[in-house]
């Protein structure tokens, strides 16, 4: 468990900081699997996790909301036959906030070991 997965998000408002290159440095590392995209010209930290059957990935997604719930932060979730893509940023700044990378961590803690189920 990293670091981050036990960080709280804090309140985030219009004009709040972006994350720097140098806590995206710290945090990223932290978080296997998980990369940067960038859509619509906003920055966002993205996972895609496999299951092994629908059923499994919509367990797993409603986990995600319910964590997202009690957080007060929300990411987008694409779940599809065996598989569900997570995606989170900071929708008042367009961008990455410090607590993406802190729900990307969140996100972790309740995926089950990741496998190759090619």
């Amino acid at each position: 468990m990293s670091e981050l997965s036990g960080m709280k998000c804090e309140a985030c408002q219009r004009g709040a900081p972006a994350a720097t290159a140098e806590e995206r440095e710290e945090f990223l590392p932290q978080l296997p699997g998980w990369s940067i995209v960038e859509r619509e010209g906003i920055e966002r930290v993205e996972r895609v996790f496999t299951f092994a059957d629908f059923r499994d990935a919509l367990a797993f997604t409603n986990q995600v909301g319910r964590m997202a719930e009690e957080e007060g932060h929300h990411p987008a979730l694409l779940t599809e036959w065996g598989r569900v893509t997570v995606t989170w940023w900071t929708h008042k700044i367009r961008g990455l906030h410090r607590n993406d990378f802190v729900m990307a961590a969140k996100t972790d803690t309740l995926a089950p070991v990741q496998k190759d189920l090619a």
